[in-house]
């Protein structure tokens, strides 16, 4: 108590009413077990390449302790615009369209504050990355999640799209490769998209932070398309390709008028994004490509061992062809999703994640990261095998 005040009653209600990380749960729920095996969190299972640690080691004993500029160091961001050229086809001026922020996750942050006023629809594909729809309502966005499904390869479709468009639609944030599902989206299907968010004036937010991980063909940006570009904010890091998670480094590029706003909202919160990160970050763009493409190789070797054995087992599993999750149908076993995760932990000891926090499509789907050696994915795959024959 407060006086004669709760503090709950002092808080911000939309803060309060915030659920917790459905995925941290689990992990969480983990800790502490013993000969556990955990498919559970998003995180690469490689150490940062050598020479990038090396580089940092470099620059610590240097002394390069400081701040940055706000919108991060001006070589990296010149760095980040050549990349995109070369890798993408995407061109922006790296002293006005580059901003660079602490993780992707304060990129998505930074967008949705410049761009919401409250009572605006923001219109999310579920299932999708959690964080999303509470970032949203913390601004007094409303979010409208659109279906996407299994026999649509998990694609956003025009059709689900415009079935969900209303006059106070204002956003669509998307996220291709996706997470959780694998699905990806070509050009073909973004061109009826873009149509719609031309003809209904829609600012696109399109999260790419697995853009570099996609097997069999080549990542393509709604940003491509002819006038996508200046409706568009792209999200993308460092994190999943390059195996820097915990150096918290991400971009947003974009238009002037938007990531001129984003960057004051930077200034007065996180200021610039840690120096040592961005340092790590330069020089995997300058030296650590290779690298960043064995790891690549390694995933999808292990993406294709993954999904033919879950589908052996007994688990139906459409064909991801980005990210390094597999989401699979546990709809043969009648357990929802939550009871059969948390099954599995309790009698196989396999962490996983179940699909109705993605959003309720989700639900009768697990998420498998297979971002894990091989021997623990084959042992996994071994337990769940056991697990199911005991049902």
């Amino acid at each position: 108590m407060i006086g004669t005040t709760s503090l709950s009653d002092l808080l911000s209600p939309a803060a309060r009413e915030m659920q917790p990380s459905g995925i941290r749960r689990y992990f969480d729920y983990a800790a502490g077990r013993k000969d556990v095996i955990s498919l559970g969190v998003g995180e690469p299972d490689f150490v940062t390449p050598k020479p990038v640690r090396d580089a940092c080691i470099l620059a610590l004993e240097k002394g390069r302790t400081s701040y940055t500029p706000n919108s991060g160091l001006p070589e990296l961001r010149e760095a980040i615009a050549d990349y995109l050229s070369v890798s993408f086809s995407l061109r922006y001026e790296p002293a006005d369209e580059v901003l660079v922020t602490n993780g992707s996750s304060e990129a998505i942050d930074l967008a949705l504050r410049a761009l919401i006023t409250p009572g605006d629809e923001i219109l999310i594909p579920e299932p999708c990355f959690i964080a999303y729809s509470p970032i949203a309502a913390l601004f007094g966005g409303v979010t409208v999640p659109i279906d996407t499904r299994a026999e649509d390869r998990f694609k956003l479709t025009a059709d689900a799209l415009r079935s969900k468009l209303t006059p106070r639609s204002k956003i669509l944030l998307v996220s291709y490769p996706n997470n959780p599902t694998g699905g990806i989206m070509t050009r073909e299907d973004w061109l009826p998209i873009a149509q719609l968010a031309v003809e209904h004036n829609l600012i696109i937010i399109t999260d790419e932070i697995y853009a570099e991980l996609t097997y069999g063909r080549k990542h393509e940006s709604i940003a491509e398309l002819p006038g996508m570009k200046e409706r568009t904010l792209l999200i993308s890091g460092f994190s999943k390709a390059f195996a820097m998670t915990g150096w918290r480094v991400g971009y947003a590029c974009g238009p002037e008028e938007l990531v001129s706003v984003m960057l004051k909202i930077h200034q007065y919160t996180a200021m610039c994004a840690p120096i040592l990160g961005q340092i790590a970050a330069l020089e995997s763009l300058t030296n650590g490509l290779e690298e960043k493409d064995r790891m690549v190789e390694s995933y999808d070797g292990r993406r294709k061992r993954f999904v033919a054995g879950l589908r052996e087992i007994g688990l139906p599993c459409h064909e991801p062809l980005g990210s390094f999750y597999a989401f699979p149908s546990i709809a043969p076993t009648g357990l929802t999703s939550d009871e059969f995760a948390r099954r599995l932990l309790d009698d196989a000891g396999v962490v996983t994640v179940p699909g109705q926090v993605f959003g309720s499509q989700g639900e009768g789907y697990i998420r498998c990261c297979y971002a894990a050696s091989q021997a623990q994915l084959d042992a996994a795959l071994e337990r769940i095998y056991t697990f199911l024959r005991a049902l």
